[in-house]
């Protein structure tokens, strides 16, 4: 294990203020819209579901820069800033010309990026006075960041944890449940939406879309209590946007600027995290970087979907979303990342993706362990199923670079170490673990009839 070099930050260079990407993209997102009126929706049509602050953030597409308050950047302060590091122990085995770093955002309490918005949305919901909040989770990472962001302003919290997720990963339920917060197997007998989905597929082992339809389902119906997404939407990217803000003063300290970077994808909140602060200097033409965001090849949105307006849950409670999708009702593999297994992508990567202003790639299970085991290796840090979708898709542009004899500088997002997820580490290194591929038979069926629901 080569010894690779960081480059750290002092707590004075933590963000003031988050980075708004629809500010300044060059085509903003198509509107979400109303379910009931089909009309483009307002900050208002919000509140009942989320704390009015994250509603206003969701809709700001004039205010590039928001503050984050002290209350916010304080906590922040028990982690943040996160190390940016060069990979060198991986740059030598994979013998590349390329200089590959991370920001090892693994580092928090709870042992990913998560936390960077769940402190915000909780902070918000305790400033309005709410008293419950509820949210999904699929690997746990969300789950346990909200459960220690609603302990730390006193709220109580419920969450619904994809059902496969909680059998194959116990200690992440035992971390929430350790911060204090309630965990229920989703799908659920005790929402309708769970009733149903149980009702209809005994068997079925549960999907972000169907955690998030019981957990807005127990929001709206819950007096004073709010729900808080981990992902997809624009506010979460907002909060997330401190992790390319310190990167960008980190590369400049390494002395380089990003050729590529890349980060995995389910619903949004790590790749738009590292990527938009820079995606911002490629709208103004000083920068020509490359975008690649990395999904499972198991549950292909980004790469296969079709750009409609969709439901982001199951039962069709949330707004409807201009997103590549592969429709809502999409019941994905049991893959180990997790946090990767959602049917859609946020309005914003959406429209990214569109204007070819950023890129997608899908990636195997075999090929995502494989890169975690070289990495751990070389390393020394043992990454989450969905961070190694990143590091799979950041040695396939080292490998390209030594073939052309380039000298590219990689940047990825290590979103969360893996230790809680050592029993899929085992499967994989016992030859238990497979690839899952979707067929275009699969997500034509899945997503013909979308045009209906406009």
């Amino acid at each position: 294990m080569e010894e690779s070099k960081k480059f750290l930050l002092q707590e004075k260079d933590i963000p003031q203020a988050w980075y708004n990407v629809m500010a300044e993209m060059p085509n903003k997102p198509r509107p979400m819209l109303n379910p009931a009126t089909k009309q483009p929706l307002t900050a208002e049509d919000l509140y009942p579901l989320f704390s009015e602050e994250a509603s206003k953030q969701e809709m700001n597409m004039k205010d590039a820069w928001i503050e984050i308050p002290e209350e916010v950047r304080e906590m922040y302060k028990i982690w943040r800033p996160t190390p940016l590091v060069r990979a060198r122990g991986l740059e030598k085995a994979l013998d590349t010309p390329a200089h590959i770093y991370f920001k090892n955002e693994s580092v928090s309490p709870v042992g990913s990026h998560k936390l960077n918005s769940a402190v915000p949305q909780a902070y918000y919901c305790k400033k309005q006075g709410v008293t419950n909040i509820t949210t999904e989770t699929g690997a746990g990472q969300w789950g346990a960041a909200l459960s220690l962001a609603a302990k730390h302003f006193g709220l109580a919290l419920a969450v619904y944890m994809v059902k496969v997720s909680y059998h194959q990963k116990p200690y992440r339920r035992s971390i929430m449940e350790t911060y204090g917060a309630e965990v229920i197997a989703s799908p659920s007998m005790s929402t309708k939406a769970g009733r149903k989905i149980i009702t209809d597929n005994p068997s079925y082992q549960g999907s972000l879309g169907t955690a998030i339809s019981e957990a807005v389902e127990l929001a709206m119906s819950t007096p004073n209590c709010k729900y808080a997404l981990g992902s997809v939407l624009n506010h979460v990217a907002l909060h997330q946007s401190v992790i390319g803000l310190e990167a960008e003063k980190q590369m400049a300290m390494a002395g380089e600027y990003p050729d590529i970077v890349i980060g995995c994808f389910g619903g949004g909140s790590n790749f738009s995290g590292i990527s938009y602060p820079f995606l911002r200097h490629n709208f103004t033409g000083e920068r020509n970087t490359r975008f690649i965001a990395a999904e499972p090849e198991s549950c292909p949105k980004l790469t296969r979907g079709v750009f409609q307006y969709d439901f982001g849950d199951e039962a069709g409670y949330t707004p409807l979303i201009p997103m590549l999708t592969l429709g809502h009702n999409f019941a994905p593999a049991n893959i180990h990342a997790g946090g990767l297994r959602y049917h859609g992508a946020g309005s914003v990567v959406s429209q990214l993706i569109e204007d070819n202003l950023i890129e997608a790639v899908d990636i195997a299970q075999l090929e995502t362990f494989a890169a975690a085991t070289l990495f751990a290796q070389s390393e020394g840090i043992i990454p989450a199923p969905e961070s190694s979708h990143a590091i799979a898709a950041a040695i396939r542009e080292a490998e390209k670079a030594k073939e052309a004899g380039e000298s590219k500088v990689i940047l990825f997002n290590l979103s969360g170490h893996g230790l809680i997820d050592m029993t899929a580490y085992d499967q994989y290194h016992a030859g238990d673990l497979v690839n899952y591929q979707v067929s275009d038979e699969q997500v034509l069926a899945n997503t013909k009839d979308l045009e209906k629901i406009i």
